[in-house]
């Protein structure tokens, strides 16, 4: 529409001071004709646009007049960005960003090109579920990546009590619902979940930002890493075809089904963690499932069945006998999880 191409060139206008009809038609993606055909438009609207002609000359408003068409504040523009900023994954939204960011004023832009550039949403999936993380440091962790200052962060690692450390925060990034801080530390580039963070304190100092830094890449890289530690052990199974179903809600893209055995029984294999955590995860489905290899993870189920019986002796009749495993049923309010699940899941 000319009205959007005009204020497009308006802001164009006061953010590059003197500009050339063939600047515009290149920033606009018109033609020269109909960029210069704008400026007039301006002028004739008794917008203060005067053109100096000769060598060195251009459009220009009169005596820097300058327009704010944005109404935006500082906190504002910051959570634009920091949504809509590397995220982005259509042309034209990176377009609009980036004609955004010239039409700030000057004391804002540079804010908001940080802000663009200080976070990454990473949609796959590591086979695992997880709320959306709710923390009050997220914001404090937000800003400081903005404006790149040092922190100390408190952080309490898995199983591990709360401590402080001094690190270079650089980026965020979501995965899974989870939000991970991106920060440079003495030991190089490390993630901390943000649902982890236990304290931030600024310190003032700015930060040091590894050359050619670039968030998106630098996170592919991390989650790889990341990805070989969950997926570091491997067991091969078989377990009777009524399983099929539980075993795919239980273990997701980790499930891959070789086939069906001459006993009937159906062949998989899945990833894990550890040895440990997959027997834990496979030893609520008790004879429907038996472990082939290898000879450790089927050591450490047999461990398992030991300690179990140990605690909760001969089993008796069964009180409440699993529903057909291909029936869909709404979760019980009343349901605790077992402790072998729980323990998995915080693994």
């Amino acid at each position: 529409m000319k009205a959007d191409r005009l204020v497009a060139t308006l802001l164009f206008l006061q953010t590059r001071g003197r500009v050339t009809a063939l600047e515009v038609a290149a920033e606009l993606e018109v033609s020269e004709r109909t960029a210069r055909r704008d400026l007039e438009a301006l002028a004739s609207a008794g917008v203060p646009v005067y053109a100096q002609r000769g060598r060195g000359g251009g459009w220009e408003l009169v005596g820097g007049a300058r327009t704010d068409l944005t109404g935006l504040t500082a906190g504002e523009i910051r959570a634009l960005f920091l949504v809509a900023g590397p995220s982005s994954t259509t042309p034209e939204l990176r377009t609009a960003l980036r004609k955004l960011v010239r039409a700030l004023p000057a004391t804002l832009r540079s804010g908001a090109e940080a802000a663009a550039n200080a976070g990454v949403t990473d949609e796959t999936t590591w086979s695992r579920s997880s709320d959306a993380d709710a923390t009050p440091y997220l914001d404090p962790l937000q800003r400081a990546v903005v404006d790149g200052r040092r922190i100390r962060l408190g952080y309490a690692g898995p199983g591990r009590p709360a401590g402080e450390r001094t690190v270079d925060p650089l980026g965020l990034a979501a995965k899974a619902g989870v939000r991970y801080l991106v920060a440079g530390t003495p030991r190089g580039l490390r993630t901390f979940r943000v649902d982890r963070v236990t304290s931030v304190r600024p310190t003032g100092e700015p930060v040091e930002r590894p050359e050619d830094f670039d968030l998106p890449t630098v996170w592919r890289s991390l989650a790889a890493r990341l990805e070989d530690r969950m997926l570091a052990a491997t067991v091969r199974a078989r377990a009777v075809p009524e399983a099929e179903v539980i075993l795919h809600r239980l273990l997701g893209a980790r499930l891959r089904i070789l086939g069906t055995r001459a006993d009937g029984w159906i062949e998989f294999e899945v990833d894990g963690p550890s040895l440990r955590a997959l027997a834990a995860q496979l030893a609520g489905l008790g004879a429907q499932v038996e472990l082939l290899e290898p000879p450790e993870a089927r050591t450490r189920l047999a461990r398992l069945a030991v300690e179990l019986a140990t605690i909760y002796g001969p089993p008796g009749p069964d009180p409440d006998p699993d529903p057909d495993p291909s029936a869909e049923a709404g979760p019980d309010p009343d349901a605790r999880p077992s402790a072998d699940a729980e323990a998995t899941t915080r693994r």
